[in-house]
């Protein structure tokens, strides 16, 4: 019986814990290497580009030509140029 519990518990943290860990890891990383002039998308949905950089938030330029101010936690992902 304990053996099944460990099994199962096993299973558990490789099918969800582990990815989650390391998407979360991921982003931390991508985190911290943004920099003025990187295009990214918001959680929001919003595409832009990295204006300015502080410690809590990030100006970013969209297409219209405004910028936005949002927390750094709301970028969702860089987005790659092709």
């Amino acid at each position: 019986m304990i053996g099944f519990l460990v099994v199962i518990f096993a299973l558990f943290y490789f099918v969800m814990i582990r990815p989650q860990r390391k998407r979360q890891k991921e982003h931390q990383t991508m985190m911290q290497e943004l920099q003025k002039g990187d295009k990214v998308i918001t959680a929001g949905g919003i595409y832009g580009t990295i204006d300015s950089l502080s410690e809590d938030s990030i100006v970013i330029k969209v297409e219209s030509g405004g910028t936005l101010r949002v927390a750094r936690g709301s970028i969702a992902m860089r987005r790659e140029i092709k």
